[in-house]
């Protein structure tokens, strides 16, 4: 069995895969609510990038920095559960995965 090789492959695998995560910006996806009423454009990296609410929900003067609010706090639940559930994880696999210098297998989700 060739280690050299096998993990020369894994390292290049892990190249492919970190560069895939950070192309997720890029891919999007648009759902609405109440008819369309309420519009959201998020990312594949679950994050909410547009929020349009229709105006007759609101008053208009404070249609925008709704928008802005509920935007904030969403991405902020998000990132807070992607850490814990990340931290979750990580307490469960301790131990289970080599540490092998250069190679972050923990951060491969």
């Amino acid at each position: 069995m060739d280690f050299s090789n096998m993990f020369g492959q894994l390292k290049d695998v892990q190249e492919k895969l970190k560069l895939a995560q950070e192309e997720l910006v890029n891919v999007t996806a648009e759902a609405d609510a109440g008819g369309g009423m309420v519009r959201a454009t998020a990312n594949a990296k679950k994050q909410v990038i547009k929020l349009e609410i229709d105006p007759l929900l609101c008053k208009e003067e404070d249609r925008e920095m709704l928008q802005d609010l509920v935007i904030a706090a969403v991405n902020k639940a998000i990132a807070e559960a992607d850490q814990k559930g990340q931290e979750r994880l990580m307490k469960t696999t301790k131990g289970m995965m080599p540490n092998i210098p250069g190679m972050d297998f923990g951060n491969l989700g």
